[in-house]
Parts: structure tokens; sequence; C-alpha cells
């Protein structure tokens, strides 16, 4: 592969000069809440058995024959703009080797990394046609940040239990256990998105196309339609709003989904990218690979048990506000929880209008 063909990604937007960051361990993006998550599905019963199971008997190479037969393979002679990006953000990443990259007809927007003794990335039709240059680089950064966590191992069994559920009677669990573990295995990659997106930042090095691709993903192709501040009040509007209630309906409605809420990936990222660590990593100060074996279990416990008590402490969810109060020692558990639940947490009921009553039905009628 010539420098050429390196850097012609670059050649489309000359003015752009972007980072490098050599040896870059992926502790350096990493969402607290994806190690942790992970730390937590790797102590969860059965999962050892699971996990050996499935390495041990899913085709492997029948999955790259299905993509070679099925799928369009990404390189010099096809789809090169994406094989340049690619390369680009395995360069900037320093992931020494490239993975296979494919694109596959689904007019469904998407992209993912799987594979169990080496990643492969996989996009479809419908995100390639979907996003522009600089969007697409920041999700093929994202995939590439989750080939280099070592994610695809986890996302393939996350695909295989769920899409062949019906198939896996084989494995000595029960059905609870299956679904204990399906459930764990997307609580785990919802967090992982998160450190992924973080990835696709540091690769294309341009918030607003990462916002902008969020965006689209959410809400198709009309951005002459949309604006990002407006959809950034959308997450803030989300975890603020709503009474206790409210809080247990976004807990249930998250739990079936692989992937964290749109909206509230932007926020996140937004977020992290006005942090110092993001500062940091971009002046070139940030933990390489060559440290991670003096990296204690311990110590990542800790950094993520900090990052959901400061989580907790910030967050303007009432459920999360309540937990704060609680632990903070403030008032009385049950006296909270019942006005929470009656819909009026701002207010006691002596603050409420004359002629209001606990037993109006919401006005949307849900």
């Amino acid at each position: 592969m010539s420098d050429g063909h390196q850097h012609s990604g670059h050649e489309r937007v000359p003015s752009r000069q972007r980072r490098r960051f050599p040896e870059i361990s992926s502790r350096a993006y990493e969402h607290p809440a994806d190690r942790s998550a992970l730390v937590a599905l790797r102590k969860l019963t059965g999962f050892d058995t699971v996990f050996k199971a499935l390495s041990g008997l899913l085709p492997e190479r029948s999955l790259r024959l299905l993509f070679l037969s099925d799928s369009v393979r990404v390189s010099d002679q096809q789809f090169a703009h994406l094989n340049d990006m690619l390369r680009d953000a395995c360069y900037i990443l320093d992931l020494e080797k490239v993975p296979p990259m494919y694109v596959t007809q689904d007019p469904q927007p998407n992209a993912m990394c799987i594979g169990l003794d080496e990643p492969i990335i996989v996009v479809t039709t419908g995100l390639v046609e979907l996003l522009d240059e600089e969007e697409m680089r920041a999700v093929v950064g994202h995939e590439v940040g989750h080939a280099l966590s070592g994610h695809s191992v986890y996302r393939t069994i996350l695909l295989f239990l769920t899409s062949l559920a019906v198939r896996v009677a084989w494995i000595p669990l029960g059905n609870l256990a299956i679904m204990a573990i399906v459930t764990a295995l997307r609580e785990w990659f919802r967090k992982s998105e998160l450190s992924a997106d973080r990835a696709g930042l540091l690769v294309g090095q341009d918030l607003e196309a990462s916002m902008r691709g969020l965006m689209k993903i959410a809400g198709g192709n009309h951005l002459h339609e949309m604006n990002v501040d407006a959809f950034l009040a959308q997450a803030e509007e989300y975890e603020a709003g709503g009474d206790l209630r409210d809080s247990v309906l976004k807990i249930m409605n998250v739990l079936p989904r692989s992937h964290p809420f749109t909206a509230v990936r932007a926020a996140e990222l937004k977020k992290w990218a006005g942090s110092r660590d993001f500062q940091r990593i971009m002046d070139g100060h940030y933990p390489r690979r060559g440290e991670d074996g003096d990296t204690s279990v311990r110590d990542s416990f800790r950094q993520s048990a900090a990052s959901y008590a400061s989580d907790v402490k910030n967050s303007k969810d009432p459920l999360m506000k309540l937990v704060s109060d609680i632990t903070g020692g403030a008032g009385d558990l049950g006296d909270r929880v019942r006005r929470g639940f009656g819909g009026f947490t701002a207010s006691t009921p002596k603050d409420r209008p004359a002629g209001s009553s606990d037993d109006t039905p919401p006005r949307d009628g849900g």
C-alpha cells in the first residue's frame, strides 16, 4: 500500500491535519460505564459456559465466507473512499492490522464490528448513502474503536444469542439464564457504544460531523430541517423531564435495545469533547498499550464507580436525584417516593393548585 493511497482521504480535504495517537490504549477513550459493565458481565453466572461453548462452535470461517459471497468487500477497487477512511482510522489509532470491511445491501443505516478470532467491520448501504464524508469518517473510526477495544467477540455472541435464540437449546442452561446473559450483554453493548463514539471523534476530529451523523441516524437526511442544538436540548429534556414513573419507563424502554438512544449519545459525546480528558489526549497525553499490563482491575473498577457516583450526583433525572438525595441523607424516603410517583416531584401537595387531585389522569392518556 503506497503512501499515496494511505493519505488519499486527506487529499479530498487538504486543510485538515489530523493528529495521530501512536500506541494509544483503548483505556484512553473507553467510557467507565463500558469497563464496569464488562466486568459485571464476565462475573455473571453461566457466562463462561456460554462464552466457551459459542467460541468453540460458532463458525468463524463461514461468517467470513458469508460476507465474501453476499456483500462487497471494501478495497482500492471497491468503495475506495471507504477504504481510505478505514486505513486512515487504523493509522490514527495505531491499529496495526487493518480489519476487512464489507458493505452489505440493507436500507437500514447500521454498522457493526463482529468476529471471534479477528474483527470484521460491516456497514450497510443505508448508512453509506445517508452520511457525508466527514460523518462517515467518524462512523468508521467508531468501528475501529470497537476493534481496538476487543469488543467484536462479545458483539458476535450477542448477535448469535439474539438472532439464533431458538437454536441454542444445546447450551446447558435454562432460558432464564440465557435471557439474563442477553440482557447483560445488551447493557454492556449500550455502554460500549459510548466508548466507540469517543474513538470516532478521535479519528474524525470533527465534533460537528459526529453530531450530524448521530442526528441523521435519528432523523434521516433532512439536515436543513434539523438543528444540533435543538437535538441536544431533546437529550436534556429526556434526562430531566417527568417524574419517577417516567424514570422507570426510561429503564424499561432501553432494556430491549442494543444501542443507547441517539440523542443521549450525542449529549454524552459533546460532554466528553469539552472535558479535560479529551484535551489531554489531543495534546498527546494518554495511556499507552505498553502500560496496559500494569493496570489493575481494582483501579479500573474504582474509576467506574467514581464515574457512576458523579453521574448520579449531577443527573437531572428524578430517580437519580432521589438516589443522590437519599445517599446524602436528605428527606424521608417514603414521602419522597410517594410524591415522586404522584407526579409532582417539584412541589409538595400543599403547593398544588386548588381543586387538583392525585387521581387526575395525564393529559396524553398514557
